[in-house]
Order: structure tokens, then sequence, then C-alpha cells
């Protein structure tokens, strides 16, 4: 068996504690990498350590991080931001540890490709009802990260449970599906090679075959990769971004290109900023070990857990906009109706737009705005968070323009496309 290294980039000097064994809450220590035993369902005998921060909130997010194969914990843990940012930002952190001699997450398996199916997504399924039981943690921030065969279960996390996890953000991996097996091997050269192509319906197939019958909002989801990569080709990366548009049922074509640092390319599909859908970061030149501190905060900030421990919401699934305009001489009015068209109701609620050039808002009713020109994110207020299937929600506002006077084309509802009428 062939197994993904990946040993971080970055030189570990500081000694951390042993870690404590804990059943409860109560017995977890803080600021340190802590133990858990008897969290709950766990076939593949996986090991379960915690992060709880001395500055832990009320209903806390939780991330799970999940390492490289050959990796463990306590390599996570050490060698990336994610326990420093959680003292910051105050979530929980979970870190998954394999016991089986590779060390590699199964990502290969039927049983590992299937909700519910056994394996390692059920251990770590366990892992997040335990956390979140024990702090009362938010179930709409739930999310999961991983490096190589970390970020393969990344994507397979999503794909077995979507109505788990609010978003991933996968370091050097594959689609999900892609590494698939059936003679027990935990290696599949033809994935690791990129020669494995099929078309976005088909990628995506292979994640809802995953959960049938599921028709509720699915996870966002952030993907990185080097160009040099020859351990996971980079071809498996164009592959990704097919798979989780489709998934997520966005346009493959971006809807915003740009490079946050030099040699980076990022491209966000479905709507532009932070919290697009799909965020995809090329690395040019990078290899497979492109993981360096300072891309963690990215995910974080991809997450939404760097503005005031504020996500953005889960995708709502189906929605439909209408939208009718007033205008006059330099000024317009908008009167925009959001509906749920899905199946379950939306709690919490982001309407993202592109205002035309020219277009500045100057006030608004029933939502805040935010900024007030070029891509802007409508929030609900206090009295209307809350939108049940087939209901609606009216919101408007006014602004200026300097001869276009157009409505917006397009619309998101918590990082899910709108239909527009």
């Amino acid at each position: 068996m062939r197994a993904l290294l990946l040993l971080p980039l970055l030189a570990v000097s500081a000694v951390f504690a042993p870690a404590a064994s804990a059943r409860t809450a109560d017995a977890v220590p803080t600021a340190t990498l802590a133990e858990v035993t008897g969290f709950g369902a766990n076939p593949s005998n996986l090991r379960m350590y915690v992060y709880v921060p001395n500055s832990v909130t009320a209903h806390p997010a939780v991330v799970v991080a999940v390492h490289w194969c050959g990796g463990d914990a306590s390599a996570m843990y050490s060698g990336t931001e994610w326990a420093t940012l959680a003292e910051q930002y105050g979530f929980v952190v979970v870190y998954p540890s394999v016991t089986r001699a590779g060390k590699c997450f199964d990502v290969s398996s039927p049983q590992a490709l299937s909700r519910g199916g056994g394996s390692d997504p059920v251990g770590i399924r366990s892992m997040v009802d335990w956390v979140t039981a024990a702090y009362s943690a938010d179930t709409g921030r739930i999310f999961v990260t991983g490096i190589s065969s970390g970020a393969m279960m990344t994507d397979v996390l999503l794909g077995d449970y979507p109505d788990v996890f609010a978003a991933g953000a996968a370091f050097s991996g594959v689609p999900f599906g892609c590494f698939a097996t059936t003679d027990g091997s935990e290696w599949n050269s033809a994935c690791s090679g990129g020669t494995i192509t099929r078309t976005a319906q088909e990628w995506g197939d292979a994640v809802r075959a995953a959960y049938p019958g599921y028709t509720g909002p699915r996870p966002r989801m952030q993907l990185w990769h080097g160009t040099e990569d020859t351990t996971l080709a980079y071809a498996n990366f164009g592959e990704e971004i097919k798979q989780w548009t489709n998934v997520l049922g966005v346009s493959q074509a971006p809807a915003a290109t740009d490079s946050p640092v030099s040699g980076w390319t990022r491209t966000c599909y479905g709507a532009t900023g932070d919290h697009a859908p799909v965020e995809a970061i090329s690395l040019q030149g990078v290899g497979h070990n492109l993981y360096s501190y300072g891309m963690a905060a990215r995910a974080l900030t991809f997450f939404g857990l760097d503005s005031g421990g504020t996500a953005p919401q889960p995708p709502a699934g189906a929605c439909k906009v209408t939208v009718t305009t007033n205008a006059w001489n330099t000024g317009l009015t908008a009167s925009v109706t959001v509906t749920n068209t899905g199946t379950t109701t939306v709690d919490g609620w982001r309407l993202g737009f592109v205002l035309p050039d020219g277009q500045t808002i100057t006030n608004g009713w029933n939502a805040t705005y935010s900024p007030a020109s070029g891509s802007v994110t409508a929030t609900n207020a206090s009295y209307n968070a809350t939108i049940a299937p087939a209901a609606s929600v009216g919101i408007g506002y006014q602004a200026t323009h300097t001869g276009n006077s157009a409505a917006p084309t397009a619309y998101t509802l918590n990082g899910t496309t709108c239909t527009v009428s």
C-alpha cells in the first residue's frame, strides 16, 4: 500500500502537554489536546482528540481537522494553527486520529462512501455528535478541513453527511468517490495519477448516491491544490471543481477570479466574495506539501468564523427571487421578494447579489445591506430570520445610479443560486 505523506512545512518548537482522557465536557481540560473515549459508534477504532479553548463561546462552532496519511491528531494539532485560531474565535476543534497501520483514512471502501455505511465517517460523525452534546455546539456551524488523506475525508464527509456540515476546506485532495476501490486496497493509482475524468453530472451523482433521496441544503466547499502536485495530480483539482459546482447547482464558469497572494489564483463559483458556494485556490509551482501557516485563517474566512463568530448559514436549498424596480433620473427603488421553494425551513439568511456598475444603496428596509455597492449581501432582520417552506420575505432598498437602473440578474440565498423571475 502506498501512503500519502504530507509533512507540514513549518518547524514546531513548542512542547505540548500529553493528551488527557475524558468522557464528559467537565473532564476535558482547556487549552490542551485532550483525548475523549467512549464517544459513540466507532467501527474503525479511530481515536478522538479535542481542543477546547479557554475562551470557548456559548454554543460554539466546531471545526473537524483531519490529518494526512502517516500523520495523527498530535501532528495535525501542532503542525497547523487551528488551535490558535480556536483561542482567538472561541470554537472547538476535533482531531480524529487513525489507528490502522497505514495511518490513512478510509476514503475508498463502499462502507466509507455511504451514509451510515461504516468505517471512518461513522466514527467522525460520532465525534461531532459528542462535542455537540457536551458543549451545546451550534449545529449550523459544524465544519471540516483536512490535508491530503484528510482532504479526501473532507470530501467524503460532505457527501455522506450534508445535513451535518456547513462547509469544508480540502487541501490537496481528490473528488468524492475518485479513490473508490472494491478489493480492500486503500490506494487508487488511476485517481492519484489524475487519469479519472468524468462529467460534472457524473461526479455530482456520485456524491448524491452517498445519501439517496436527500433534498436538503448542501455544504459549501473550498478547494486548494498545487500545480506541481505529483502525489495527487493537479488534474484532480479540476475534477473536484466540476463535482462540487454540480452538487451545489452553480455554474462551472467562475463568478470571480483574483490573486489574493502572489502565485495564487482564486476562482469563486456561484457568487463573488469570500463565501461563495465553491471557492478554488490554485498555487502555481507548488507541490503536494502545500500547506503553510495563514491558509487555515483563509479557510476560517470561508467558513465565516472570523467575523464575530457568525458564519454564513448552510445553503437553503431551492429559492426564488422576484424583483421590481422603479427608477428616476439618478435614483431608484427595488422591491425584492425571496421565496423558500425548498422543503426545509431557512433559519437565518443572507441574500447575495451584485449591483450594476454605478449603483449605490443609500438606505434599505427589512434587511441589513453591506457593502453599499458592488457585491452586496442583505442579511435578515431579527423579525424575519425564518422562512418556512413555500413562505416568502419581502425586502427592499433605495439606490442612486449613474445611468444603469437595472436590477441585479442573479441572487444567492445562503450560497445557493436562486431562480429569478
